[in-house]
């Protein structure tokens, strides 16, 4: 084996693949290749938002007791219902014309009853015990169709406002009124955020290559990458894979990022050695031998971690998996074949006016700032790293903060119709009365047991029979507590426990409610398996890119040190902005994008640091990798931590909360972790940093 440690096929089959996209008839049968793709996937590419399903269901634990009760509830006379509930109210209490206008409603919105609303359709509900309000409840039948739900809703809604009196008060909400909310969001979720991270990465080029014309070769490669991920992000929908707005809007967001930092490093390698080499081919033959293995192992952690989610209870977290991975599979792919076509196709000329000419003076590993970054480093290189995680430490205190709590109803940025209904119907009527309680009994079971342990629960306003069918006797069970809040999902558990008690393992507890609460117990549930299978498949990644043990140990303690101050620091920032708290799926978002995503900067460090560390030393090896992946590595994270920062301009506090943490994350990661931690660590240790590779060895004197 030679003394840098490397298998000769890797070697081999590297050339092979380098050749091909960067020879002179390559690069054209490539570009071909590529067109041909896009032509035949741009039809399902378009296809790509009606196969998303933004449905309840949609993020719902697999296994849980509530997924169950929505199962059999099919099987009772008139099947699965979803209840909007509106409430009218006028302060003072309802006066003769709010009544009239209430029955004219019921009796206009019956006349014509819209497809998808249950018989008799809208019925008028209990009036409230002060007389200031009443509700009116239409039970329906969608079948998983989003578009008929949110019409149904929205006609509701329409005729409502149309015909309310002046100072009555009329709202719809109920789990079909916050469906129709989060669709409505989600609606534009791909529009708005693909508007949003092209601009950014537009601004982004122009300012890091200065260039007017440069910019146009990576984003032709991206609109290549997103149109391509569109495309099979349909046929996996399509194929079963639960894929929402929030995996949707995080997949084109991470093509983005993730696909800008791939060609943000072949392209700095490629200028590289434009200033070595005369021909622009061999040129990119050797900046894709080069830069090849960091882009593959970035990607293959990645794609790694994601696919790790597939095992998750959650069905969204599930179904983000598989469409993630694909998604940074093909932006790889790109970025190592339509790329370099197209930057040969522009040639030099392309980054006038800073033309890399033959012959010219490029990066010089014994100048500029980052090398002087790394001697100041290499100076007092233990009391740098003591330091700098004495500081990281200090961040992880904001967890003492971190509370997640957040619910449904402090999901919505914006002051949606749904949470305002909500709270009109808080003011009269027991909380849980919009989204009651589902609790099924099997035949056989003591009902007259089962009713009286539930009714005697405490936090339950009333329970009442709605229908018998093959699966026992349902029962809707009204909170007194708001039915998306911490304290109605407590009472879940409670139920289940005095029912299974009642009536045996057959008595089971859906709804709303219990919805939420198998939601959150599946995130903690899926945040225990998925962190340390995910750290195990990242450090046997690093094991195989560096060929030793200590480093990828290293790059991964300093990782997980670098989330945790995030994850702190971000706790911190949500208390301080008026958050209700965290997402509970927030820290496993979080942890599977930093770990992923902050293993690139060291990666792209460390292969380069490696190398120069077969021909330099240690020492020398990393100033002189530091030098020459600064820049590019300072570039790709203020790309990434901004295409993810665009995802705030979604009125979603959970989305933004993983937008902000990962961005974040991101930039502490690129900024501090691989310019000031890593390199202390690695100066500190020196040639130990290897074992027990063979290059450790050899700097040992024992090869």
């Amino acid at each position: 084996m030679p003394a840098d440690d490397e298998d000769p096929f890797v070697k081999s089959a590297l050339r092979a693949v380098a050749a091909f996209p960067a020879g002179r008839v390559g690069k054209w049968v490539v570009l071909a290749a590529w067109i041909l793709i896009l032509v035949a996937i741009f039809p399902l590419a378009s296809k790509f938002e009606s196969a998303q399903s933004n449905e309840p269901s949609s993020f719902l634990p697999g296994s849980a007791e509530s997924v169950l009760v929505l199962d059999l509830q099919e099987k009772f006379p008139g099947g699965d219902v979803t209840p909007a509930v509106a409430v009218a109210q006028r302060e003072g209490g309802l006066t003769a014309a709010d009544r009239a206008a209430i029955a004219k409603v019921i009796a206009g919105f019956n006349a014509d009853l819209p497809k998808g609303i249950e018989p008799p359709g809208l019925v008028a509900g209990p009036v409230s015990p002060d007389g200031t309000s009443q509700l009116l409840i239409a039970n329906l039948t969608v079948d998983g169709d989003s578009e008929l739900l949110l019409d149904n809703v929205t006609q509701l809604r329409d005729d409502l406002a149309a015909a309310a009196p002046e100072g009555l008060q009329a709202k719809v909400t109920g789990p079909a009124g916050i469906s129709a909310d989060a669709i409505e969001v989600f609606g534009g979720i791909n529009t708005n955020l693909l508007l949003a991270a092209a601009t950014l990465v537009f601004v982004l080029l122009l300012i890091i290559y200065r260039s007017p014309i440069f910019w146009f070769l990576p984003f032709v490669a991206l609109a290549f990458a997103e149109i391509t991920v569109r495309g099979l992000g349909y046929l996996i929908a399509d194929a079963g894979v639960i894929v929402n707005g929030q995996s949707a809007g995080i997949l084109l967001v991470l093509v983005f990022g993730a696909g800008t930092d791939y060609a943000l490093l072949l392209t700095a390698r490629y200028r590289e050695e434009l200033r070595r080499t005369e021909d622009k081919h061999d040129a990119m033959r050797i900046a894709i031998l080069r830069a090849g293995p960091a882009i593959l192992a970035s990607a293959g952690t990645v794609i790694a971690g994601l696919l790790c989610l597939t095992l998750a209870e959650v069905n969204g977290t599930a179904g983000l998996g598989p469409i993630a991975a694909m998604g940074v599979f093909v932006a790889m792919l790109v970025m190592l074949t339509a790329l370099p076509a197209l930057l040969l196709l522009g040639g030099r000329v392309a980054f006038w006016p800073f033309v890399p000419k033959y012959g010219s003076e490029g990066s010089n590993e014994t100048q500029g700032w980052w090398r002087r970054l790394g001697e100041r480093v290499a100076r007092r290189p233990r009391a740098t790293w003591i330091t700098t995680t004495a500081i990281l430490a200090i961040a992880c205190l904001g967890l003492l903060s971190y509370n997640a709590t957040l619910t449904s109803a402090d999901d919505f940025r914006s002051d949606v119709q749904s949470i305002q209904g909500q709270e009109l119907i808080n003011k009269a009527f027991p909380a849980g009365s919009s989204a009651p309680t589902n609790v099924i009994v099997p035949p056989g079971a003591d009902q007259a047991a089962v009713v009286a342990a539930i009714t005697a629960t405490p936090g339950v306003s009333a329970v009442r029979e709605v229908s018998e069918g093959p699966p026992g006797t349902l029962y809707d069970v009204t909170l007194k507590d708001p039915p998306y809040s911490s304290q109605a999902y407590s009472v879940i558990d409670d139920l289940r426990e005095r029912g299974k008690v009642a009536g045996g393992d057959g008595v089971l507890v859906g709804g709303p409610t219990a919805v939420e609460a198998d939601l959150d117990a599946a995130s903690s549930r899926d945040l225990r398996l998925l962190v340390p299978i995910v750290l195990v498949v990242v450090l046997a990644i690093l094991a195989l890119l560096l060929r030793a043990i200590a480093a990828p140990v290293i790059l991964i303690a300093t990782v997980i040190l670098s989330f945790l101050a995030s994850l702190g620091i971000s706790a911190l920032v949500f208390d301080l902005v008026g958050f209700a708290g965290e997402s509970p799926a927030l820290p496993l978002f979080g942890f599977i994008f930093l770990v992923a995503l902050g293993v690139d900067y060291n990666i792209f460090l460390m292969a380069r640091v490696r190398e120069e560390t077969v021909e330099h030393g240690t020492r020398e090896g990393m100033l002189r990798g530091l030098a020459v992946t600064g820049g590019v590595i300072t570039s790709a994270g203020i790309v990434l931590a901004g295409t993810f920062a665009v995802l705030a301009v979604l009125p979603l506090v959970s989305i933004t909360q993983i937008g902000f943490l990962v961005a974040f994350g991101v930039l502490l990661d690129a900024l501090v972790v691989r310019s000031f931690l890593v390199p202390a660590i690695v100066l500190d240790l020196g040639d130990r940093t290897w074992w027990p590779s063979a290059l450790w060895k050899k700097a040992r004197g024992r090869a």
